[in-house]
């Protein structure tokens, strides 16, 4: 099979090559898929500049949507032909940026969601809900008006966040820039700009502090601002800037609890158009290199996803 993976660390347009691998075999409790679609994340690249160390070679693409093709032992949900899709693991000499891949977790694809959608949702939604449910903000409490902010709304993740949070009840202000704006307001949320002044600005809309803040921002000293938006610092959860966290009193993603039972419920409001991860780019594995300066640009504006085949 073709597979996209690196033999040594360093720049992902140094290290990566697009070669030939065998395909996994499952192991107990997975599935192996025929791959149709994967989606590339930054947490991809950092995998090659040495994130997560391992032995090598190792692949990238974290996230899949395929056609089930193999079982493993243990599996009595899932059969040959089911369309699913999930986060892919990344351990291996091989991921999801592959014709096949071996999944340890996996849902059914909706009939009405495209492999491309679903290939864009798990690490969006999945880690958008992980630093949700760390402030608290859940679907099973009583948000009772509780007002969420959320910094970096145009990233993925963050753009995740703000529809989940609202999902769930909450109160949300945004921070985004002109891209994502007048998406975020449509979906009911209120958008300040980034920068100097945040701070001032959030309780301009508030008249207060707000009850909890989530960072996924790239680093840019942002965090003091958001410090000053809430009663207590640890009310401020930031997955995109865990150096600057310590000295502030600001928790990080570090210890909190996996949320990958979140994906199907925002798996199915996708199907029926009520959730969204924006697909900005979709390339095929042999034009890998386009999707990487796609994603790399600082100015993707959107998920960037392989589709190997139909």
């Amino acid at each position: 099979m073709r597979t996209l993976r690196f033999h040594e660390h360093g720049a992902p347009a140094d290290v990566l090559r697009l070669e030939a691998a065998e395909p996994p075999a499952p192991g107990p409790r997975q599935v192996r898929v025929a791959v149709r679609a994967c989606g590339l994340n930054p947490a991809d690249w950092a995998l090659c500049g040495g994130l997560f160390r391992g032995a090598l070679p190792r692949g990238v693409g974290l996230e899949v949507a395929g056609t089930v093709d193999a079982v493993g032992a243990e599996v009595d949900d899932t059969a040959v032909g089911d369309e699913v899709f999930g986060p892919a693991p990344f351990t291996g000499p091989t991921a999801g940026a592959s014709d096949y891949a071996a999944l340890d977790i996996w849902f059914p694809r909706p009939e009405k969601l495209d492999p491309i959608d679903a290939a864009a949702l798990p690490m969006a939604v999945e880690t958008a809900y992980r630093g949700l449910d760390a402030l608290g903000v859940r679907a099973e409490s009583d948000q009772g008006g509780r007002t969420v902010l959320i910094s970096g709304a145009g990233t993925m993740m963050g753009y995740a966040a703000v529809q989940i949070a609202l999902h769930q009840g909450a109160r949300v202000i945004a921070t985004a820039g002109e891209t994502f704006a007048a998406a975020l307001e449509s979906a009911g949320a209120l958008v300040t700009r980034y920068g100097a002044g945040l701070a001032e600005r959030v309780q301009a809309l508030t008249g207060g502090p707000v009850d909890a803040a989530l960072d996924f921002a790239p680093p840019s000293g942002v965090l003091p601002e958001l410090v000053r938006t809430v009663a207590e610092p640890s009310h401020v959860v930031t997955l995109s800037d865990p150096a600057a966290a310590g000295p502030l009193g600001v928790r990080t993603g570090a210890g909190l609890r996996m949320c990958h039972f979140a994906i199907p419920e925002y798996a199915a409001l996708a199907a029926e158009g009520r959730f969204t991860i924006p697909v900005v780019a979709v390339h095929a594995l042999d034009d890998w290199r386009a999707a990487l300066a796609k994603s790399e640009s600082g100015h993707a504006r959107g998920k960037v996803v392989l589709r190997m085949r139909e």
